[in-house]
């Protein structure tokens, strides 16, 4: 079976998706034993000195996943973002040279900024069509739409937006629906069930979870950034425990768990 085959195999039931940032978190992720990971654009661009939100380059971002995809033996989903440009032959471009990496699946966006409109659904349509022409029948693709996240969807339209994007999202290509921003398990119960594509959320640590998320009929969980955030606080707790106490333990298993994950 191949990865791609591999990937698309696990949203039969319910994937757990990790997201790593640079080859040392991929290695981890895959040493945990997760069976996919994904690519978090979010942690890309910090740990480049960049804020999240597209500004990135597509460069920059192939560089990244492709070191990633070299360094585990799992299959890797590529967060390309808004697929660096408006067009569908700049979504295509991004596609072809993530796949070349060996990269089995995408996320892309309908977002242009938190604040400026979504793409329309027709014009999401056509840059889905062309990632799915570009990246072929087996590509993975998960079509992020914000509209859970967008300040400029009205909160009350957000159901029924959501709803018509699935429909011609799915029309598309794409395979499955990614909607950030939306942990209710009520109105997750309702769209999982008119949903023609396998619903994808973002966990949050204050959200639902695992289990209750199943149960509503989600098929894919992604952890977007929390791991990338979780080591900053892991590395001010131990500093601030070094510098106020002189101990260690805070970062006490640290010659323990990281042979296990990078060359020492």
């Amino acid at each position: 079976m191949s990865k791609a085959q591999q990937l698309r195999s696990l949203h039969d039931d319910l994937l757990i998706l990790p997201n790593a940032w640079d080859v040392a978190s991929a290695a981890a992720i895959a040493q945990a034993g997760a069976p996919a990971l994904g690519t978090t654009s979010a942690g890309i661009a910090w740990s480049l000195g960049r804020p999240d939100g597209h500004r990135l380059t597509r460069d920059e971002m192939v560089e990244v996943v492709s070191r990633i995809v070299a360094a585990v033996d799992i299959p890797v989903s590529a967060d390309i973002e808004n697929g660096y440009g408006e067009s569908p032959a700049d979504v295509a471009e991004t596609v072809r040279r993530v796949v070349a990496t060996g990269a089995v699946g995408i996320n892309l966006e309908d977002s242009r900024s938190y604040t400026a409109p979504l793409h329309t659904p027709e014009e999401q349509a056509a840059r889905l069509r062309a990632a799915r022409d570009a990246g072929g029948p087996d590509l993975v693709v998960n079509a992020r739409t914000d509209v859970y996240f967008s300040r400029a969807v009205e909160r009350d339209t957000r159901p029924a937006e959501v709803r018509a994007r699935a429909k011609i999202y799915a029309e598309a290509g794409a395979d499955c629906l990614f909607v950030p921003g939306l942990l209710d398990l009520d109105e997750l119960s309702a769209l999982t069930a008119e949903s023609p594509l396998p619903i994808n959320v973002m966990a949050d640590p204050n959200g639902p979870g695992v289990r209750q998320l199943a149960d509503a009929g989600v098929r894919r969980i992604s952890l977007g950034a929390a791991l990338h955030l979780s080591t900053y606080a892991a590395t001010h707790r131990a500093v601030a425990t070094l510098l106020r106490n002189g101990t260690y333990e805070e970062f006490a298993d640290s010659t323990e768990v990281a042979p296990k994950i990078v060359k020492l």
